[in-house]
Order: C-alpha cells, then sequence, then structure tokens
C-alpha cells in the first residue's frame, strides 16, 4: 500500500515538474535575442545592403512597421502567460506549431521523420552497453585480481579516457577510404544508401550495419567503462556481505550464493539507467551525429538551438521532459522488482 502511494505521488508530481520544466525554458527563448523577428530582420538588411541603391528616408519606419507585423505573427505581442498557455494547450505542447528555419514543416512532422533514426541508433547502442557491460563486470568480479580482469581494466581505462569524438574521427579516418581506397570498409556518413528503398531484405540488412557500426561504436564506448566498473565494484562488495558468508556457513554452495543472491542485489545500482530507455530515442550524442551525418534528434535540436527555432527547440523539450520523469519512475519501479524490500517512504 505504501509503495502504491508513492508511485502515485510520483506520478502526480510529474505535472507541476514538466509545466515548471518548459515555462522556465519558455520564457528564457521569449527574451533571449536572436529569435524569429530578430533572424527575418538580419535577412532584410541583408538583401537591402546587396542591392545597389541607398536606402531611402522611410527606411527605418519600414522596418519599424514591419518588425510590429512579426511580432504580431509569432505571437510576441501577447502577454508572456497568454503564449505559454497557447503553446501548451491551443498548440498541443507546441507540435502543432510551424518550424521557424524548416520551410512547409511543423514541429511534430520533423520530429516523426527523426524519431525512426534515433529509436534505431538509440535503442541499438542501449542495450549493446548492458549486453556487453554487464557480463564483463561479472567476469572482471569472479576473476578479480586475475591476468584477464588487468588486461580488461586497460581496455575499459583507455575506452573511457578516449573522447567519442577523437574515437569517431580516427576510425572515419582509417576505415572510411579517407587515407587508402583499401580501408573503405563503412559509409563515412549517413544513415542508408542513397537506393536504400530499392535493395533487397538482405542488402538493406547489411546496408544499415555498415552505416550504424561505426556511431553505434562510439556511442558504446561512452558508457562502456562506467557501466562495467559499477558493475564489477557491486558485485564484488555483495560478495563480500555477511549474508553471502551466511549462505556458505549453512552449506550453500559458492554458485548458489553468487548466482542465486549477490547477483540480483548486485543489479540494483545498475538498474538506475534502465529508466534511460524512456529517452533513448534522443540521447544519442549530438557530436556523434554530426560527425556522421546522422539525421537524428540530437542533430534535429542542435540545429534549432544553432537557428534559433525554438518552436522546435521547446518540442523537442517537451517530448524530452515527459520521457525523462516517466523514465525516472521506471527506474524505481524496477529498483522494486530487484529488490522488493526497498521501502521508498523512509528518507
Amino acid at each position: 500500500m505504501e509503495r502504491i502511494e508513492y508511485f502515485t505521488r510520483r506520478l502526480l508530481l510529474i505535472i507541476p515538474t514538466f509545466l515548471g520544466i518548459t515555462l522556465v525554458c519558455f520564457g528564457l527563448t521569449q527574451f533571449i535575442p536572436g529569435g524569429p523577428v530578430e533572424q527575418l530582420l538580419m535577412q532584410m538588411r541583408q538583401i537591402g545592403s546587396s542591392e545597389s541603391a541607398p536606402a531611402g528616408p522611410g527606411a527605418a519606419a519600414i522596418s519599424a512597421s514591419y518588425r510590429h507585423e512579426l511580432e504580431v505573427h509569432f505571437g510576441f505581442d501577447r502577454p508572456i502567460w497568454e503564449r505559454y498557455a497557447n503553446w501548451l494547450v491551443r498548440d498541443r505542447l507546441g507540435l502543432r506549431m510551424d518550424s521557424y528555419t524548416f520551410p512547409n514543416k511543423t514541429v511534430w512532422q520533423l520530429i516523426r521523420e527523426r524519431l525512426p533514426v534515433s529509436l534505431i541508433f538509440g535503442i541499438t547502442g542501449f542495450l549493446l552497453s548492458y549486453l556487453i557491460c554487464i557480463p564483463l563486470g561479472i567476469a572482471k568480479a569472479l576473476r578479480h585480481g586475475s591476468a584477464f580482469d588487468l588486461g580488461s581494466s586497460v581496455v575499459v581505462f583507455v575506452g573511457y579516457a578516449l573522447p567519442s569524438i577523437a574515437l569517431g574521427m580516427v576510425l572515419r579516418t582509417l576505415l572510411c577510404g579517407t587515407v587508402d581506397q583499401f580501408w573503405d570498409v563503412f559509409p563515412v556518413s549517413g544513415f542508408q544508401a542513397d537506393n536504400f528503398d530499392q535493395l533487397s531484405f538482405a542488402a538493406r540488412a547489411a546496408d544499415r550495419f555498415r552505416h550504424m557500426f561505426l556511431p553505434v561504436l562510439c556511442y558504446v564506448v561512452s558508457d562502456f567503462a562506467v557501466l562495467t566498473v559499477l558493475m564489477k565494484n557491486s558485485l564484488l562488495d555483495q560478495i563480500g556481505s555477511d549474508y553471502i558468508r551466511t549462505v556458505l556457513a549453512k552449506g550453500g554452495s559458492a554458485r548458489r550464493a553468487i548466482w542465486g543472491h549477490a547477483l540480483r542485489n548486485s543489479l540494483v545500482p545498475i538498474v538506475t539507467g534502465l529508466g534511460g530507455i524512456m529517452t533513448v530515442m534522443f540521447a544519442g550524442s549530438v557530436i556523434i551525429e554530426q560527425m556522421f551525418e546522422i539525421p537524428g534528434m540530437g542533430r534535429l535540436g542542435f540545429e534549432a538551438i544553432v537557428g534559433r527555432d525554438y518552436a522546435v527547440f521547446m518540442g523537442t523539450l517537451a517530448v524530452t521532459s515527459l520521457l525523462a520523469l516517466v523514465g525516472n519512475l521506471l527506474s524505481d519501479f524496477c529498483y522494486v522488482l530487484i529488490d522488493p524490500r526497498i521501502n521508498f517512504q523512509k528518507q
């Protein structure tokens, strides 16, 4: 009953938390210079400066009147609370708004185009990170101090110290035909070939694998060391606990003590990241997507910020915030599944 009350309260807290996040960010976008009005006025000045004829005496008045028309068009003439209410209710969290920089497209259309790419890229990297790091961490804990543990630790910490952008640049240089055509193994950019729709199923799978291999590798390396070391240290702590010694003293085998008791409890710190599966379509590194020219959600958000496309930025922020809040609730639920003794009511 206490857990039901806790999760109900957490679920209801999503509403004010979401409103607080979006309201603060919405207010910043309304007052930070360089918005859509300033962008269009700058384009007008550039066009006017390229013309040979000098500006007439009414140019300033025309510019002021045109600025007022733009403010009315984008709704900046209304109070901020009214603009936020329109964004929240009328525009459906801004998803029905037209993009400022992508012509003839709404925010939802842009998100819907990028969503499949980010889903494939993000879920693949997320699953590979856990499917590789958890077994490797278990193996290192069971062979603590061995040659395997020391050798794998070197690889893990080298991967941790190597930035994703540096690894991506090296891999692109060596394996994408930049230096030698003999090593032209993977495509240098993009997510699929231009003739992807005409390929057979096997050829599509091969093409998708070739385009995803290097970006996913860079994505996995960034979380590789943290998850592996966390899994190893957590399992070692559980193996050294009193209840494991009690199991062994009562005649239980080491196999049962480790795999039946210690492993389950050692997964409690790991499930913290399971809530991130809700935001996995937005979790792709912006640097990796920019480097390999992957049309994903991270790159869309980056382009929206650079281009001052606040409509697209707020739309992606709204979806990301909701999924992140639900993901945090999912992490707590996973805690209860792994260890029912956890009591969230205790401080």
